[in-house]
């Protein structure tokens, strides 16, 4: 059963290489494709990740979702692996991603840990093992099986922020949904750039306002404004 690694990117030259190359590593051979679907990165991202191995789609529409749903048309594996470009994986994701679909969870994510000693993100980290749609994100990756991918009809393009809660939330009403008892590893660089305190107002604005149903263009304008990034 083939699995199928998408990572969307723009401006990931410091990370995708060693992405990619873990990913490789922790992999039996043959059971995985890597797919880094990139938005015309002007720094390199492209060519670092093809050299690492991984296949590169130049993306004809910038947006996670969008680049998400054009690589996972393009993907062969029927398991769909959707990793962000500056997360450390699981070095047991391959078994433990086709372990979990065995035993009937057409989708999942992981918990996670920041690379940061700080004791709020620690809490923040802890809160990742509940099973509340506020402790989840696209930092946690997410697997889906194909099948379910496409009976949802993907990403819900629209959301060009908060597309992974969006996409949660439907398939919490299709199927079974796990968490899994192990960490990925989650850069803390937007909060060494902003302050913890910073980061979470930002955060529950955006959640607030999700649930509100504005318009995602206006959350993502909002969430920008609200944030420095680097």
């Amino acid at each position: 059963m083939l699995l199928s690694v998408i990572i969307p990117t723009h401006n990931e030259a410091p990370t995708i290489a060693r992405l990619v190359t873990e990913l490789q590593q922790c992999a039996p051979a043959g059971t995985v494709e890597v797919l880094v679907v990139d938005a015309s990165s002007p720094d390199g991202t492209a060519q670092a990740a093809r050299q690492a191995g991984a296949t590169v789609l130049p993306a004809p529409q910038s947006g996670r979702a969008a680049q998400m749903n054009y690589g996972a048309a393009r993907a062969r594996g029927n398991i769909l692996y959707f990793v962000h470009a500056d997360v450390g994986i699981h070095p047991d994701y391959v078994a433990t991603i086709r372990a979990a679909v065995a035993e009937g969870y057409a989708a999942g994510c992981y918990r996670f840990r920041f690379d940061s000693p700080h004791l709020l993100l620690r809490l923040n980290s802890y809160g990742t093992r509940f099973a509340g749609l506020m402790s989840r994100g696209g930092d946690q990756t997410l697997f889906i099986t194909r099948a379910l991918f496409q009976q949802l009809g993907g990403f819900n393009e629209r959301f060009v922020i908060m597309e992974d809660f969006e996409i949660i939330i439907r398939i919490r009403r299709q199927a079974r949904f796990l968490i899994v008892p192990q960490e990925v590893l989650v850069s803390a660089r937007k909060y060494e750039a902003n302050g913890w305190l910073r980061v979470q107002v930002a955060n529950l604005t955006a959640f607030s306002l999700f649930f509100l149903k504005v318009a995602p263009a206006r959350i993502a304008r909002t969430y920008k404004a609200m944030l420095n990034y680097r």
